[in-house]
């Protein structure tokens, strides 16, 4: 998948990224098929290490034999496993591109959406507010840690001079860019700028440093690659109660599937943290299925999920946005 306008992250800036589309077919129904993606991003996915290509290989050749138990085998393969389940449903269901009937995909309801604001300098990064404003995001997204940090809450001040907390949402995502004896400062800082959370202000791995984080932070602490790389229940229930976050954000892409990211929304509901759903820059493909499963959950915030119009050469989609939603053609 090649990106019309480099994506800049605080992990570096991405022009390309990989996705695999893995189709099945049953034999007992000629002409009807089933497409799951395995999107996999550069230094973040679990599935991005040596193997990835000789296991999807092993996924096509035994099918048959993976079918009922490919939650298990593949659980240390998310970005493989998702794209497994995906194409079982697209398989077991009537419509084309349909995969879990709704309200949604009748054309009928939108899911309201965040806008996400990529890091550039200065003036690239305010253009593309202008632009999600024009278009009737109410709730914004915006990537910080690459550049200069003062620059980046100027940004944040001047929105804030023009729009309060009740017009707009403001959310940010350090992606870890932060060491832990930064971060105090950032979120008094960011605390005065009404900041509905932060995403990841520290690298994943340190529970103990983001649990007294989480227990002193003045704004929202939200964990997203803290979720990435733990498979199994009693490992999400022991970083969940070590932490402690205010919110999860849950990349079915990344964490292994619509059936993993439904144990971490009943862990999180266990725990009282909220939630949202974000994709991770699949193809139209996944950002589809991702979509239609995120309104079955019935939340009513700003998810995270992309419009997948950033890439030059995606698949045709019946997904547009109207008005800071998410919607499908009929």
């Amino acid at each position: 998948m090649k990106f019309k306008t480099p994506g800049g992250t605080s992990r570096g800036v991405l022009t390309e990224k990989q996705s695999w589309f893995l189709t099945i077919y049953d034999d007992a129904a000629p002409g009807k098929q089933g497409t799951g993606e395995c999107s996999v991003l550069p230094k973040l996915s679990y599935d991005d290490r040596p193997g990835l290509e000789k296991k999807i290989e092993f996924v096509c050749k035994n099918a048959d034999a993976l079918r009922y138990n490919f939650h298990d085998e593949l659980r240390d393969w998310p970005s493989l496993r998702f794209a497994v389940e995906t194409a079982l449903i697209d398989l077991s269901t009537p419509g084309s591109d349909i995969l879990f009937p709704s309200a949604f995909t009748r054309g009928e309801r939108g899911i309201p959406i965040n806008g996400l604001i990529w890091m550039g300098d200065p003036e690239y990064m305010l253009h593309q507010i202008e632009e999600k404003i024009l278009a009737g995001f109410t709730c914004l997204k915006m990537k910080i840690g690459a550049i200069d940090f003062d620059e980046e809450y100027r940004i944040l001040e001047a929105l804030r001079k023009s729009f309060s907390r009740d017009q707009l949402e403001l959310r940010v995502d350090a992606n870890g860019a932060f060491s832990p004896a930064q971060v105090p400062e950032i979120l008094d800082k960011l605390a005065r700028m009404d900041i509905h959370s932060i995403e990841q202000p520290i690298r994943a791995g340190r529970w103990e440093e983001m649990a007294a984080l989480c227990e002193s932070s003045p704004i929202p602490i939200a964990l997203d690659e803290e979720l990435i790389g733990i498979h199994e229940i009693e490992e999400k229930k022991q970083m969940m109660n070590t932490i402690r976050p205010h919110y999860i954000i849950l990349k079915p892409s990344m964490v292994g599937g619509f059936k993993a990211s439904e144990e971490w929304i009943q862990i999180a509901a266990d725990n009282g943290t909220g939630w949202w759903i974000t994709s991770a820059l699949e193809s139209n493909i996944g950002l589809n299925a991702i979509a239609q499963w995120t309104y079955t959950l019935d939340n009513s915030m700003p998810q995270g999920l992309g419009t997948g119009q950033v890439f030059s050469n995606n698949v045709p989609s019946r997904l547009y946005t109207d008005k800071g939603h998410l919607w499908m053609t009929e």
